[in-house]
Formats: structure tokens, C-alpha cells, sequence
């Protein structure tokens, strides 16, 4: 199980405050990935990864995702070079559909989120390669747009839900985030899309798992799992000790998953106590 990554995400449940000492208990128990989520309307996603990657000296951290519609592509590829620059290796920025109701409520909501998306990632991608980019899209516009300071070979991902998406995401990127909260068999689905679409035999797949340890751990479940419209928390979480953590988080590896991300409840009483468990879930994986 050495290929499997392990990391956590920081949830927008928890306050910003806290974000530059939850860094580095990730970091401390050993963890490979950081990640965050830029849900509306809480962190700044780009910010956030600022922070934490300037607070950290290691740990890979993901932004997962900055959506299409809220952003403008020249502005998201200067403010990614900006971060892959000044911490390269270390930064894996993700982009995406965005929560539909979001985008609603601030105005950019597109009629085609696919389209979007497509014209969205080609002019991010070309623009942090070094290109000098001019397109005339339904959604994306840019005329001779060249960034001063590009970042060629860095990674780009593309995180969603659906069988479209994911198709997209496996053959255009270079990396699938999947959803949180998503049952065995939904999981095992993704996992399968996105392989029979990848273009290499080695992309990287990331999911968030739910994790709860110590006293209280099933119920802290039982009421996540009801936030995500679960009837259950059996099939998207993991309660328990580092060994019943590893033996879950191996068996998503099985299914396809590079990465996975311990997701705390949103009522956790001990983020650092937490982390220092999936730190040493990771260690009896590797």
C-alpha cells in the first residue's frame, strides 16, 4: 500500500483561525496531502492554500475545488502560478462545476456547466503552461492573455460528480477529485469511470472518507452522515482506532482510490488529537 496517499481536509466547518496550526499537525503526524474545500460562502480557497502551504514546510496541499463560474480564468492562473512558484511540488489545485445553488445566488450560474468547464480548463491549462492564449468561447474570452510567470509541469485537477464530469476529468487532467460522502458503491462506480477514461494507467484518483475516533465516534457519525441526506453512516465512514482507519482506507485504495482524505465530523472535539490518529492510520499503511 505504499502508493496510497493519506491526507486530511479542513472543512469549511471549522474557523480560518485555525487553519495554520491544523497545517501542521497534519504535517507532524506524518500525512502526505492537506486539503481544503472552497465552499460559498465561507474560506477563501486560494488564500487558505497561501497559509497553510507558507505555514508548512512538506505536506502537499490541494484546494479542492475553485469553481469555473465564480472565477475569472486569467485572474485563477496567475494566483496558481503565484502559489506553484513560490512552493513547487507542493501545490495541486483543483477546479470545477461549483455548487449549482451557489452559483445561482451570485450570478454565475451557466447554462452549459460542461461547456464551461471545457473552455475553462483548456485556457488555465495553456495560460500556466507559458502559452499566449486567445479564445473567443461561449463563456471564456481572452485575447492574447500570456502569463509573465508560468508554471509548465505543474499539476491542474478537475474535481466532480457525474459520469460526464469524471469522464472529463480522467482523460483532460491530471487528477479526479471525487465528492465526499459518496457510498461503496458509489465510489466503486467513480472509480470505474474514471479508470476506463484515463489516459494513463497511473492517474490520481482522490476521495474524502469520513473518519471519527474516540468516545462518541458512531454517533458524531450517525449525525454527519445525516447532513449528507444519509440514512447511515456505514458505507461513507470510518469509526474507530488506527487500525480499523488503515484497513478502511486500504480497502479504498482496492477500488481504485490514490489518495484518500480523512474528513472530520463537523462537531470533531480534537482536530489535533484527530490528526495525530490518521497520522498514525497512514503509518500502518506504509
Amino acid at each position: 500500500m505504499t502508493s496510497l496517499s493519506i491526507g486530511t481536509v479542513f472543512t469549511p466547518a471549522v474557523d480560518p483561525t485555525r487553519l495554520p496550526a491544523a497545517a501542521r499537525a497534519a504535517e507532524a503526524a506524518g500525512l502526505d496531502e492537506f486539503w481544503l474545500w472552497e465552499d460559498c460562502f465561507s474560506h477563501g480557497g486560494l488564500t487558505t492554500a497561501a497559509v497553510a502551504l507558507a505555514s508548512t514546510s512538506r505536506i502537499r496541499v490541494g484546494l479542492g475545488l475553485m469553481p469555473a463560474p465564480l472565477r475569472n480564468v486569467a485572474l485563477t492562473a496567475m494566483e496558481v502560478a503565484s502559489l506553484q512558484r513560490l512552493f513547487p511540488g507542493r501545490f495541486l489545485p483543483g477546479v470545477g462545476h461549483g455548487v449549482q445553488r451557489w452559483m445561482e445566488q451570485v450570478g454565475s450560474r451557466a447554462a452549459s456547466p460542461m461547456t464551461l468547464l471545457d473552455e475553462y480548463h483548456a485556457a488555465l491549462r495553456a495560460l500556466l503552461a507559458g502559452d499566449e492564449v486567445t479564445v473567443d468561447g461561449r463563456y471564456v474570452r481572452l485575447d492574447a492573455v500570456r502569463l509573465q510567470y508560468p508554471v509548465p509541469g505543474e499539476p491542474l485537477m478537475v474535481g466532480g460528480e457525474g459520469p460526464k464530469t469524471l469522464r472529463f476529468a480522467a482523460s483532460h487532467s491530471d487528477g479526479t477529485l471525487l465528492s465526499a460522502a459518496l457510498t461503496d458503491d458509489r465510489l466503486r462506480a467513480a472509480c470505474a469511470e474514471v479508470r476506463g477514461a484515463a489516459s494513463t494507467d497511473d492517474h490520481p484518483i482522490v476521495a474524502p472518507r469520513l473518519v471519527a475516533v474516540g468516545p462518541g465516534a458512531a454517533e458524531r457519525l450517525r449525525d454527519e452522515a445525516a447532513r449528507w441526506g444519509q440514512d447511515s453512516a456505514d458505507t461513507i465512514a470510518v469509526g474507530g482506532g488506527a487500525e480499523e482507519i488503515a484497513a478502511d482506507f486500504a480497502r479504498l485504495g482496492e477500488m481504485g482510490v490514490t489518495s484518500v482524505l480523512a474528513h472530520p465530523t463537523d462537531d470533531e472535539p480534537d482536530l489535533e488529537s484527530w490528526t495525530a490518529v490518521i497520522g498514525e492510520a497512514a503509518a500502518l499503511l506504509r
